[in-house]
């Protein structure tokens, strides 16, 4: 009896490993999947290979007459779920890369903190327009806006008419106030 459970167990390992590498291998030829996540890390790649060998243990434990199929199911959902969760983790670390927080808003690092008073909605660029390091235009500039583009309106700058541009709720660069308008504001008509 002893020798069939640890032959089970060991095989169900041996399966799990053998079903995570081959749905490592074949995502890993593809430019998404396992490998395809817009943020740079490696956590995709782990995630992937330690989901896919649960996946494929559950899966062989909860396999009835084909286990061997059961486990590479289980590896394969496994690889994805791990793989989603580890580029996740790729992508907050990006987010939380080079940012700091003042007054309760979350700045890129190059972006000069503020006064502020919450504004927290969609906002349009009526014209072409640079964004700034701080509220001022003989700050450096940080980045552009083409006419109709939408943003994050994160806040204005208290006593001006600068509002702080977020992008994923990061304040990304300052814009004057009379090159934007909320996103819902219609012009009237006479």
């Amino acid at each position: 009896m002893r020798t069939s459970i640890t032959k089970t167990l060991g095989g169900g390992v041996a399966a799990a490993v053998l079903a995570g590498a081959l749905a490592l291998t074949g995502a890993s030829q593809a430019t998404a999947g396992v490998t395809g996540c817009s943020a740079p890390g490696g956590k995709q790649e782990v995630g992937a290979v330690l989901g896919a060998m649960v996946g494929g243990l559950i899966g062989n434990k909860v396999g009835g007459r084909q286990p061997g199929l059961e486990t590479v199911v289980g590896a394969g959902a496994g690889a994805a779920a791990g793989s989603a969760i580890g580029c996740e983790m790729q992508k907050d670390r990006v987010r939380n890369a080079g940012t700091y927080t003042h007054g309760g808003y979350r700045l890129s690092s190059d972006i000069a903190p503020a006064r502020y008073n919450r504004v927290g909605e969609a906002f349009v660029a009526t014209s072409g327009v640079n964004l700034r390091a701080a509220p001022t235009t003989s700050s450096a500039r940080v980045g552009r806006m083409r006419a109709g583009e939408r943003f994050e309106a994160l806040a204005a700058v208290r006593g001006t008419d600068w509002i702080l541009v977020g992008q994923g709720g990061v304040g990304v660069g300052y814009v004057r106030g009379d090159f934007v308008r909320p996103a819902g504001y219609r012009y009237a008509s006479y």
